[in-house]
């Protein structure tokens, strides 16, 4: 007699949960949800793509998800949330083909049913997850920040590091060797400043200021057989516009680069590379190491000529095997004659593309409104706007995935202040597909309440193994390893 009555007590429960869909009228348009996944491509392993139905009012919502192979998943309650499980099998079952999402909404008492939409998963996978900075949109102080890890198929985020862990530190520039998490590179400034280089498990904490060189170094990337890194070191200025659409600017009245090389502690410089009459920063590595790239621009007068500093993509050879350039810089892509600037080259792994942001003047384009990405093809020379990504607002840093088949990238467009993380297919024939939100199990509430904006965002290809008090006990430690300029 017990075991019935929990029978009909479960049952019970079970029909109260659910309120299916009957008769429903169908509507000719789209439903209407944030965020906007329709016709996004997707992999194979990311997250519930989770989303709410916005606009209007409703009792209930009905979501039914049919596989283009194989497999349906079905939500029918207030909110939309799919099972993780139901959802990742779904998704491996149905790689190279498409999802397609029939939605339908209760609104007093009745059943409407909006058109179907589709999303395609994609045959190439993506990395691990993401690691990216958080830090609140104040200008004057450091208030919380902290470097975060994003498992990118679940909604777990952990804290690498925090600088409520030292106050007053600043927690900047973290880059990671081609996704792999064991080579970290990671700058800290403040009080306790320095440079904190972790390689397959031994870390340090590097003072990287010479006599020869402007300052610390920022900007890293690595060289991909993880020998050697490239910095930028800048002399740094903030200034904060009056005008509405115009926010703060940060420029270098210098800037030159240096190439570090871990295993014996030495800078490698060039005199090419540290021109007075010219600013160069963000250097980055071609695939194959043997190129150097970056952005220059003529020394300008600051601050009456600010809006005149134009950065062109160029590029300058470099040795691997015993850390020398070339004799001769070279121009890729001349920003002057555009009337445009360049910042944040990102050279693909595959070695096709190189990936930047264009803005009008400067290198600070993450709070320029007409920031766009553009891509360099390097087998013939041309160059595009990614329209198919690009918004009315900014777009900015941004990093490609190991097998160079994902982007990520930092916008705005969601309300102008606070940069969100977006996540963009390429396929082999350079088709850039739909992109999409960084998803959330409640995408409304999570980003209603964020107080925080994203930036820097890098892929990983495992989870980071970095323990947090040890790093901490570094940081407030005085000892610096001291580098020292080749001779």
């Amino acid at each position: 007699m017990k075991r019935i009555v929990i029978y009909m007590m479960i049952a019970g429960w079970l029909l109260a949960c659910s309120d299916p869909v009957t008769t429903p009228e169908p509507v000719d348009e789209w439903p209407t949800m944030y965020p906007d996944y329709a016709g996004v491509t997707i992999p194979a392993t990311i997250a519930p793509m989770n989303f709410n139905c916005i606009g209007k009012e409703y009792e209930r919502v009905d979501v039914m998800i049919t596989g283009g192979k194989t497999g349906k998943v079905h939500v029918n309650d207030k909110i939309i949330s799919f099972p993780q499980n139901d959802w990742r099998k779904l998704l491996e079952a149905n790689k190279g083909d498409s999802l397609l999402f029939t939605v339908c909404l209760k609104t007093d008492g009745k059943w409407i049913q909006y058109r179907s939409f589709s999303m395609y998963v994609s045959p190439y996978p993506i990395d691990y997850g993401v690691v990216y900075r958080k830090i609140a949109p104040g200008y004057e102080v450091y208030s919380k920040m902290g470097i975060y890890e994003r498992d990118l198929s679940s909604f777990n985020e952990r804290a690498l590091l925090e600088n409520t862990m030292v106050p007053g530190m600043c927690l900047n520039c973290h880059a990671f060797n081609k996704t792999r998490s064991n080579e970290l590179s990671l700058h800290i400034r403040g009080k306790n400043g320095g440079t904190l280089m972790q390689i397959n498990g031994e870390r340090e904490m590097l003072d990287t200021k010479t006599d020869s060189t402007l300052s610390a170094g920022v900007y890293p990337y690595w060289h991909p057989s993880g020998k050697y890194i490239a910095y930028s070191v800048n002399d740094t200025r903030q200034s904060f516009h009056s005008v509405k659409d115009e926010r703060v600017e940060v420029f270098d009245l210098k800037s030159d680069i240096i190439v570090y090389q871990p295993e014996t502690h030495e800078l490698l410089l060039s005199p090419l590379l540290q021109k007075k009459e010219v600013l160069e920063t963000f250097p980055v590595f071609s695939s194959d190491g043997c190129k150097l790239y970056f952005c220059a621009a003529e020394v300008k007068s600051i601050p009456a000529e600010y809006k005149e500093i134009r950065y062109s993509l160029c590029s300058i050879d470099f040795n691997p095997l015993d850390g020398t350039f070339g004799e001769r810089i070279d121009t890729l892509v001349n920003a002057e004659t555009m009337g445009k600037s360049i910042s944040f080259p990102r050279p693909s792994y595959d070695g096709r593309y190189i990936m930047f942001t264009l803005s009008d003047y400067g290198n600070f384009s993450i709070w320029h409104k007409e920031a766009d990405l553009w891509l360099l093809n390097l087998q013939d020379g041309s160059m595009r706007p990614m329209e198919e990504v690009n918004s009315e607002d900014t777009e900015s840093f941004h990093n490609w995935s190991s097998n160079s088949r994902w982007f990520v990238f930092s916008s705005r467009r969601g309300d102008g202040l606070y940069t969100r993380l977006y996540l963009a297919s390429i396929n082999e024939n350079g088709i850039v597909g739909k992109p999409f939100l960084l998803p959330q199990k409640n995408p409304l509430e999570y980003y209603d309440r964020l107080i925080y904006s994203y930036n820097v965002p890098e892929f990983v290809s495992e989870p980071i193994k970095l323990e947090g008090w040890k790093v901490e006990r570094d940081i407030v430690a005085k000892k610096r390893t001291r580098v020292r300029v080749r001779d």
